[in-house]
């Protein structure tokens, strides 16, 4: 089941976000033709895969992707071309994923049985991510901003760590996917925050986002400056 976040009326403001649940999905890959919207790279890259969980999270997704582009730009899934901005850091074809002209703006986010996607007129990016285990949370907020990093390390609860260091990682991957940077920036260098309102970031608009049980989800949008919207 595709589910839309409500109360989108520009898409300049609040993308569209659809989330899928890949174990409703995944018999629908097995279908015949199923793969035909696909490239050639995606499909051997799905067909790389060895566990079959991989493989169908990653189908699910591509699929649902290209469903929504072809939508949104009046073509088939199968004529929908996808490619690579330039990286912001060292200008390598690897930033984030576009189509080409930039007529529509999205990212595309999967773990566990969730697949989240997010369009809008503007760069975007969304995250989600399943609870890590407490140990995991422990060892990964070391790299996190020193702000971050206190502020887990004031959750006096333990069992409840992995709910808030997975709020602060979304937000942060999130960002870091809609300015196409991803990991070519530190986590260490912008601060999201780790408390229950993400922290304002110059530019860019960052919103937690509805999740299923068990994991958290981030969006960032970015927003226009006064040269742009006049």
């Amino acid at each position: 089941m595709t589910s839309v976040v409500p109360g989108i009326d520009d898409p300049a403001r609040s993308p569209a976000i659809h989330v899928l649940r890949v174990s409703e999905h995944a018999a629908e890959t097995r279908a015949s033709g199923a793969l035909a919207p696909l490239s050639r790279k995606e499909r051997e890259r799905a067909a790389a895969f060895i566990r079959p969980v991989d493989r169908e999270r990653y189908l699910v997704a591509h699929l649902a992707l290209r469903r929504e582009l072809g939508a949104l730009l009046e073509l088939d899934p199968a004529e929908v071309r996808l490619t690579r901005a330039d990286c912001p850091v060292c200008g390598g074809p690897h930033g984030r994923p576009t189509v080409p002209g930039d007529p529509v703006h999205f990212s595309l986010s999967h773990a566990g049985d969730v697949v989240m996607l997010a369009f809008a007129a503007v760069p975007v990016g969304v995250d989600v991510e399943e609870y890590p285990s407490v140990a995991s949370a422990r060892e990964t907020m070391t790299a996190l901003h020193p702000r971050e990093q206190a502020e887990l390390a004031a959750v006096e609860d333990t069992t409840a760590l992995p709910a808030v260091f997975a709020r602060c990682w979304t937000r942060k991957e999130a960002y870091l996917k809609g300015t196409g940077t991803g990991l070519g920036e530190d986590p260490s260098v912008t601060y999201v925050s780790a408390l229950d309102e993400p922290a304002p970031v110059p530019g860019w608009r960052l919103t937690d986002l509805p999740a299923p049980a068990g994991y958290s989800a981030a969006g960032a949008l970015r927003q226009s400056t006064t040269h742009e919207a006049g």
